[in-house]
């Protein structure tokens, strides 16, 4: 295969599942993994692909809205260690908030056997998932591409509610705050921060530097941060200094640094 034909193939696989993971490529391809970087090297300085730690993903805009699928293999292995430390977050009959996402639907899965709490989501998924073990509130709205209810009526039921936790996603984190693709995301995750007394961030470290078309909250809003060893160490640093708690873990679950 000619390395334009090769780079054509990566595209292709990364467009068709939103990400790739080099091990992944290597496979398929049947090349080394060197030339697989080199590929990817020279499709993320052509913009056609974002390299992120171990492989790459589509381009990431500042409107573009990924639908649940394709984020839903995207760092997979980062995502549910992260689901997992988040989950010993909770104490048994707390009323806890989560976000739409892929993140904090694999966290609902670890809270499936956390005794008597009261979940509120806007997301059908989650609601799927934790409806025959615990008291669900659905907050209804309009279904957007990344699987979130939003607008008046889910952001009319959460200014009547508080929560104990409110666990929250993002497209995108930096020094200016928290953001995503969809203006009427923002203003429903804007909710879901007034009525927590403590908001946990769960987010992968390819979420560190992207900003997305519309912010929802200040990293002052933020209690805690949940994300795995891949964002770099000043990014760490920083976050420490901003953030009450901040704790890193790696893919095999392991907390690394609190």
């Amino acid at each position: 295969m000619l390395a334009a034909q090769r780079r054509q193939r990566i595209l292709d696989e990364v467009r068709r599942v939103g990400g790739v993971r080099v091990s992944e490529l290597t496979s398929l391809l049947g090349v080394s993994d060197m030339t697989v970087r080199r590929d990817l090297e020279r499709l993320g300085q052509e913009g056609l692909i974002q390299k992120v730690h171990g492989g790459a993903t589509v381009p990431r805009f500042s409107s573009e809205e990924p639908g649940f699928e394709a984020k839903s293999v995207r760092e997979l292995a980062e995502k549910h260690a992260i689901a997992e430390v988040a989950a010993t977050l909770v104490q048994p009959g707390q009323s806890v908030a989560l976000g739409a996402g892929t993140t904090t639907w694999l966290l609902a899965q670890h809270l499936l056997h956390v005794s008597g709490l009261t979940i509120t989501t806007n997301s059908v998924k989650i609601a799927d998932v934790l409806g025959s073990t615990h008291q669900v509130v659905l907050t209804g709205g309009v279904r957007t591409p990344s699987d979130a209810l939003v607008g008046p009526v889910a952001d009319l039921v959460l200014r009547s509610l508080h929560f104990d936790l409110a666990f929250l996603g993002c497209h995108g984190m930096s020094t200016d705050g928290l953001s995503t693709p969809n203006m009427g995301e923002a203003a429903t995750n804007r909710a879901f921060v007034r009525a927590a007394a403590r908001v946990v961030l769960v987010a992968d470290s390819t979420k560190w530097g992207t900003v997305g078309l519309m912010s929802f909250a200040d990293l002052a809003d933020v209690d805690v941060l949940v994300t795995d060893a891949g964002l770099p160490a000043d990014a760490q640093r920083l976050l420490r200094h901003r953030l009450e708690t901040v704790h890193v873990v790696t893919p095999a679950g392991e907390r690394v640094a609190t």
